[in-house]
C-alpha cells in the first residue's frame, strides 16, 4: 500500500501540509516560544495509532541488527582521552554509556518512519517551529533517521549532538527510567561553557529540566547546543526512540570516530568529509 502522510500524522489535530492553517501557525508560534526559551518543545500525539504500531514492528523486525555499544564517552562523543588537558576538563571527564541503533542505511525502502523523513512537510515543519530557512536532512547515511533502542540497564550519558536539530518521536516506553533530561542553551557557536558543562556532568542540576515523552509524542529539539542526557532503563520493556534529524550544513557527516563508536562502523563519506566545523565547537 502506498504510503500516504495522513496515515502516520494526525492532521486533523496538527495539519503540517498547509503551514497558513490558524491551528498550524499558533503551534508553530507556541513551538518557537519553546525552543527559544528551552532550547525544546514537544507535540503530543503527533503520530497516529497505526503508524506507532507500524514502526515498532519495524523496529522489532530488525532488532537483530542493532549496533549497541557500552564504550564510555565524554560529552563530545568521544572515547579517547587527551592528556594535555586538565584532568578536570569536560572532554576527561568520561561516562558510561550503554544503548543501540538500529542505523538509517538498515530501514527498508518502504519504512514508514524513513517515508516520513522524507517528506517536505515535516521538513518545512520544523524549519517553521524553528524559524530557520533553509534546514537541511541530514547527509549521514547511517544516523540521519535512527532508531534508538535502551534494554535494561541501558543508559545514555551527557552529551551534545553532532547535528543541529534532532526530532524525538517515542515509539515504546520502558518499565521505568529512561528520563530526558537536558540543560537549554548551555553552548553556543564560539562558546563552548566548559566550566557550566562541568558542573552539570559532576552532579549540578541547577540547570537541569525533565521531559517525560508519550508514544506517538513529537519532541523537536537543539541538541548540538543543549547537553542532555537519558538516565537508566529498569524493567523489562526497552525504550524505542527514533531521531530524524536535521542540519544547517547539507554537507556534513558524523566523524569518523562517533560513526564507529556510535553506529558501529564508517564509511567512505566520513573519511570524505572530516573536516573542522564551522561553528567552531567541539564535536
Amino acid at each position: 500500500m502506498k504510503k500516504n502522510l495522513s496515515n502516520i500524522v494526525d492532521l486533523d489535530k496538527y495539519p503540517i501540509n498547509n503551514l497558513e492553517s490558524e491551528k498550524i501557525k499558533n503551534l508553530i508560534k507556541k513551538c518557537k516560544k519553546d525552543l527559544d526559551q528551552y532550547s525544546c518543545s514537544t507535540i503530543p500525539n503527533f503520530i497516529l495509532p497505526k503508524s506507532l504500531e507500524l514502526m515498532k514492528t519495524e523496529l522489532k523486525k530488525q532488532l537483530h541488527e542493532v549496533y549497541m555499544s557500552k564504550e564510555s564517552i565524554n560529552a563530545y562523543l568521544y572515547s579517547s582521552d587527551d592528556p594535555a588537558l586538565p584532568k578536570d576538563h569536560p572532554k576527561r571527564l568520561f561516562m558510561k554509556r550503554y544503548n543501540g541503533y538500529l542505523n538509517s542505511d538498515c530501514f527498508p525502502k518502504d519504512s514508514e518512519m524513513k517515508f516520513l523523513y522524507e517528506t517536505e512537510e515535516l521538513l518545512n515543519f520544523v524549519s517553521a517551529c524553528l524559524n530557520i530557512s533553509p534546514i537541511y536532512r541530514w547527509a549521514d547515511p547511517l544516523a540521519c533517521h535512527a532508531y534508538n533502542v535502551m534494554k535494561t540497564d541501558g543508559i545514555l550519558p551527557w552529551h551534545f549532538d553532532s547535528c543541529e536539530f534532532t526530532l524525538s518521536i517515542m515509539i515504546q516506553k520502558p518499565d521505568k527510567g529512561g528520563i530526558f533530561e537536558y540543560c537549554p542553551n548551555i553552548r553556543e557557536p564560539g562558546n563552548e561553557n566548559f566550566d557550566e558543562v562541568r558542573k552539570v556532568i559532576n552532579g549540578d542540576r541547577t540547570r537541569v529540566r525533565q521531559l517525560v515523552l508519550e508514544p506517538g509524542d513529537l519532541q523537536i529539539f537543539k541538541g548540538r547546543f543543549t547537553l542532555h542526557r537519558v538516565t537508566k532503563v529498569e524493567g523489562d520493556n526497552s525504550r524505542y526512540l527514533c531521531i530524524p534529524s536535521y542540519v544547517l550544513d547539507p554537507w556534513r557527516v558524523n566523524t569518523p570516530e562517533h560513526s564507529k563508536a556510535i553506529y558501529g562502523k564508517v564509511l567512505p563519506i566520513h573519511l570524505e568529509r572530516n573536516k573542522e566545523r564551522s561553528d567552531g565547537l567541539a564535536d
